[in-house]
Parts: C-alpha cells; sequence; structure tokens
C-alpha cells in the first residue's frame, strides 16, 4: 500500500486554506463561541473532505480556532457579555442565560461573570410586557389567571420572590423598572 492511500494525521494546505476562508465566513455573519466555532468546522470539514482522518479533522478544526484567536475575531467574554446584555433586554432570567451560555460552550467562571450584573427584576418586567401579564394586563385578574401568571415566571427562570414582585407592581412602578434600561 503506497503513502498517498493513507490518511494522514496533518490536514492539507487545501484543507487549511478552506478553514480559515470558512472561519472568516462564519464570523463576518455572526458572534460564535469557540465551541460553536470548533463544532462547525468540524461538521463542515466532514462534508467538504470525503476522506478526512478524524486527526485531521480535530488538527483542522484547532487550527480555525486558533486562526480566530491570532485575529482576534473570537473571545468567549466579549460573546456572554453582548448575549447577556441583549437576553436582559429581551426578559430572560439569569438561570436561562447561565443555561444557554453553557450550552453553546462557554466556560463556567465566563457565565458566571457575565450574568454577575444582570438585574433579574427589569428582565422580569420586560418579560411581564411582553406577555401582558402583572402591571400590563388587559383584564381582571382571577385565581386561575394569578396561578398561570407566576408559573410562567418560574418556568422561564424567575424565582418567586421576582415573579411576585412584578405582580404586585401598578404600571407605573413597572415602567419606572424600565426607564433605565431603555438606554441600553
Amino acid at each position: 500500500m503506497d503513502d498517498q492511500n493513507q490518511p494522514s494525521d496533518v490536514p492539507t494546505p487545501r484543507m487549511l486554506s478552506w478553514a480559515r476562508n470558512s472561519t472568516i465566513y462564519r464570523l463576518e455573519r455572526r458572534m460564535m463561541t469557540e465551541k460553536q466555532l470548533f463544532d462547525a468546522i468540524t461538521r463542515k470539514a466532514k462534508q467538504k473532505f470525503e476522506d478526512i482522518s478524524p486527526a485531521q479533522l480535530k488538527a483542522l478544526a484547532a487550527s480555525a480556532v486558533k486562526f480566530a484567536y491570532d485575529v482576534k475575531a473570537l473571545d468567549d467574554v466579549a460573546y456572554a457579555a453582548a448575549s447577556t446584555r441583549s437576553a436582559v433586554r429581551g426578559g430572560k432570567s439569569k438561570r436561562s442565560i447561565a443555561q444557554k451560555l453553557s450550552s453553546k460552550g462557554v466556560a463556567s467562571d465566563i457565565v458566571d461573570t457575565a450574568i454577575e450584573h444582570a438585574d433579574d427584576l427589569f428582565a422580569a418586567v420586560v418579560f411581564a410586557r411582553k406577555r401582558s401579564f402583572g402591571p400590563f394586563r388587559h383584564c381582571d385578574v382571577d385565581e386561575k389567571r394569578k396561578v398561570k401568571e407566576l408559573s410562567a415566571f418560574a418556568r422561564n427562570g424567575f424565582s418567586f420572590e421576582i415573579g411576585r414582585k412584578v405582580f404586585a407592581m401598578s404600571r407605573g412602578e413597572a415602567e419606572e423598572v424600565l426607564e433605565p434600561g431603555l438606554a441600553l
């Protein structure tokens, strides 16, 4: 058997060039975590190069991640911070933000730092406004509706105390909570 038919552990120059271009293409369009980039390059390389070895796949994805760090296009800390700000403005709880960041491969210490200053009360009021709950309700409250609204807060990762606090607010109090966040 000659050396050309045996797969190498080192990616070819063509593979490395493709990985660089693919990395640039992906990171121009949206921020990604290190894990997301590694997984995307691995998945696409399997499709593009038919006889690529597992060692080549790993080396190719690792080189793509290194390239992204070298050009400063990959930063899990910045990704976590931006995602957290966006999620809070969208009415997501700290717990749900942490879960989502962890699922995307962000390290737990980075997640903890990112959600440290997130305002759960602000996010809960945004959530209530989106769902017409609590102070933003358009109809009278009965026991069934009260349970439904408080359950929705809990399912979305807010503590019972936060849900109860938002539920008890007047519309004016809720809008005061939202005012500082309008500048975000």
